[in-house]
């Protein structure tokens, strides 16, 4: 009788190289990058991998580039709470200028 190969299912191609840490690896990297994920722009779920880094929206056609197998990596989002801190920052610095100055033509 012949093995079903259904616990590492793409990965499986593999047979019996490689060693099993490595085909789930591989099975849950492909899991992720063939699922339709979450588009930033319309918020749909939609985006597909169209090649290395690349994601395309079926909905809107907004085409972005990413990680190579999620949409977004873990210093990208960095980045982004970087800039917004930096944007907020700055926002309260000017209320507080405009306050100040409202101050002194009171005066």
């Amino acid at each position: 009788m012949t093995r079903t190969k259904t616990k590492l299912e793409s990965a499986s191609r593999y047979g019996a190289r490689y060693g099993s840490p490595l085909k789930k690896k591989i099975k849950e990297i492909e899991r992720i990058q063939k699922t339709k994920q979450v588009c930033p722009q319309c918020g749909r779920k939609s985006l597909k991998r169209k090649g290395y880094s690349i994601w395309q929206c079926s909905k809107c056609k907004t085409k972005l580039a990413g990680g190579a197998y999620k949409p977004t990596t873990s210093s990208g989002r960095e980045a982004k709470r970087v800039v917004r801190k930096e944007e907020e920052r700055e926002q309260k610095i000017q209320e507080l200028k405009t306050k100040e100055e409202q101050k002194e033509k009171e005066e």
